[in-house]
């Protein structure tokens, strides 16, 4: 059983990008009669839904690649949850799931955006000053999004981006958190773990920024990307 599959696994993330996908939908008044719904691991947005509701994820028995055509389609409304971010070719990703709707279909992604985990990033420079490494995937930011979504041909595109603070009494807990929601290291070369000095450096910076009850306050940053395929179905 995978980190994140666990039924005491955090999963305040994609809680939170499900119950934003939520709101845009009732936003939108958009009651879709065929869904499909990647990477909710909570199973809460696919039973929020009416009609029709295909879950799937990519590595499953439903297993859908996001960078290849999908082998199933004409979808009022799909919804793609914490998994762009660590794609090669993010806007052939994108075509891909505009692909997959039907003709004035709406599409929602959500993922970890630039400006994520600031204290996490500061303590792993702190721990190796001389030659730091490369330990997480590079994200996206907003301005990089819209270029995408105009590039994958999305209609009535809208990027917005949003912050969930969470608080932590060590950062090891931190790291914990990351790895049961699949958000580790997945870089094709990744680093060598930290050695025991450099990982104390790295805990010793982390905790410099607690307030004073002995938390601290580490930022994620979500990028929402949403859009429609054209009625004309291009």
């Amino acid at each position: 059983m995978a980190m994140q599959d666990r039924p005491d696994a955090a999963s305040f993330m994609v809680d939170e990008m499900v119950a934003d996908v939520l709101e845009r939908l009732a936003f939108l008044r958009h009651e879709p009669g065929r869904s499909l719904i990647i990477g909710d691991s909570s199973g809460v947005l696919a039973r929020q839904l009416g009609g029709e509701v295909i879950t799937a994820d990519i590595a499953g028995a439903r297993m859908i690649d996001l960078e290849a055509p999908f082998p199933i389609s004409g979808f009022d409304f799909i919804a793609v949850l914490g998994l762009l971010d660590t794609v090669n070719d993010l806007p052939g990703a994108l075509i891909h799931i505009r692909h997959a709707l039907s003709p004035g279909g709406l599409a929602i992604t959500s993922f970890p955006a630039a400006g994520s985990l600031p204290v996490l990033r500061g303590a792993i420079m702190a721990a190796e000053p001389d030659r730091p490494a490369a330990r997480m995937h590079p994200l996206v930011d907003s301005r990089a999004g819209a270029q995408l979504l105009q590039r994958a041909g999305w209609k009535d595109p809208v990027v917005d981006t949003y912050e969930l603070t969470v608080r932590y009494r060590k950062m090891a807990r931190l790291v914990e958190d990351l790895r049961e929601q699949g958000l580790g290291n997945v870089l094709a070369s990744p680093a060598p773990p930290l050695g025991k000095a450099a990982l104390e450096r790295a805990s010793n910076a982390f905790m410099a920024e607690a307030d004073d009850d002995g938390r601290v306050s580490e930022r994620f940053t979500f990028l929402t990307l949403s859009g429609r395929r054209s009625l004309g179905g291009t």
